[in-house]
């Protein structure tokens, strides 16, 4: 590593961890790591190197992650920024921006639009101006992506007051969306698709209708929890019965069921990670798979139906690249719009994954959210800010 190509830290500050990299002016990843255990006895880890480390917060898991970048060569002296992933910009953060007072105190105003999240993202924010005062910092919000989507697409049917109190959709994976429409040319060697769906499918999942590089619809709303099955998470579910399971059990009770006992693991009696049920082929397995493709298939009309049409589909995340099985099944949902699939490069993860002649094209394209948010950052800085 030449660390005087060291252009940037890109920070995911999660409940329990901080994720880190460090990208060079040409968007390179030269080192990355993570400081994980928050509030008790954690771990850090930077490139091959591991130590054990007391992290009973925010500043000292940062503290470590630091020191832990010098001793690899990359001192806060030699970078030329820090760049953060917020979850939630609300209606006003719609686009990354350099940290200020005001664009802080914004970010604080999302907390109850993601009270999981933004706290924990404004602790790696304000660590590090304690600890690195004259770091520029910037931030890209995940929501941001889907701020083109229209008034029809984002407004609830409910009445105006709730919708100016914050009600709407807003969507999320927006950094790997846009990520994924930069890096898909780069592997096509093509323009960008005027007609993309994307499937980004993870643990968390989503898919988005993306017209001339822009979103037009998504599955996830208000919050991260509709739309398609998930692993933990319920996608979508009538609000009454939403309604009918909180005066049952309780809100705190329901919030947790929706968000964290759902999805593959509420079907499949236990197991959240795809590669498990693919192995474990019982009945309830089974059946938590064809529920996650019948879901992907049918919101994907949808959201083919919001861009009058389709060119592309594109899959990324840890399910969207890694599972054969399932991209198949989505893929053979897909075939009367004219996809044609070639097995043989599915199976063998090929980046291309349509045959010669394919009305529609599919691909594979590699998760780069840490690489984007370095892109926003870099631009904003090349911008003057």
């Amino acid at each position: 590593m030449s660390v005087g190509d060291a252009a940037l830290l890109v920070l995911n500050a999660g409940s329990s961890s901080i994720k880190f990299a460090v990208f060079d002016a040409g968007l390179e990843r030269i080192l990355a790591g993570a400081a994980e255990g928050i509030g008790a006895r954690g771990k850090v880890s930077v490139g091959e190197a591991h130590a054990e480390a007391d992290l009973p917060d925010h500043r000292a898991a940062l503290q470590a992650a630091i020191d832990g970048l010098a001793e690899a060569g990359v001192a806060p002296q030699g970078l030329r920024g820090a760049a953060h992933r917020v979850v939630h910009g609300g209606a006003r953060l719609t686009a990354p921006a350099a940290v200020t007072p005001q664009i802080r105190a914004a970010i604080e105003d999302c907390v109850p639009l993601a009270p999981l999240h933004n706290p924990h993202n404004l602790s790696g924010i304000d660590a590090l101006a304690d600890l690195a005062p004259d770091l520029p910092q910037y931030a890209s919000f995940d929501t941001a992506f889907h701020a083109d989507n229209s008034e029809a697409a984002a407004r609830y049917a409910i009445p105006a007051r709730f919708a100016e109190a914050g009600l709407r959709r807003y969507g999320f994976h927006g950094i790997s969306y846009a990520a994924l429409t930069r890096t898909l040319p780069e592997i096509s060697g093509a323009p960008l698709p005027a007609r993309l769906l994307a499937l980004h499918l993870g643990n968390g999942c989503s898919l988005c209708a993306i017209r001339d590089g822009r979103s037009a619809a998504t599955t996830m709303g208000y919050s991260p929890v509709s739309g398609l099955t998930m692993g933990t998470r319920a996608g979508d579910i009538d609000a009454n019965a939403v309604l009918r399971l909180a005066e049952e059990i309780g809100i705190d009770a329901a919030r947790d069921v929706l968000n964290g006992e759902s999805g593959l693991k509420g079907l499949s009696g236990g197991m959240s990670d795809m590669r498990e049920l693919e192995r474990d082929g019982s009945p309830e397995s089974r059946f938590a798979i064809d529920h996650f493709c019948h879901w992907a298939v049918r919101h994907a009309g949808g959201a083919i139906a919001a861009m009058g049409g389709l060119d592309a589909i594109a899959f990324t995340g840890g399910i969207g690249e890694n599972a054969a099985p399932v991209r198949a099944r989505i893929m053979a949902g897909l075939e009367w719009l004219g996809l044609e699939a070639d097995a043989d490069a599915n199976a063998a993860g090929a980046a291309r994954l349509h045959r010669e002649g394919s009305r529609i094209a599919a691909w594979i394209v590699p998760a780069r959210e840490e690489r984007q948010i370095a892109a926003d950052a870099l631009r904003l800085m090349e911008a003057g800010g």
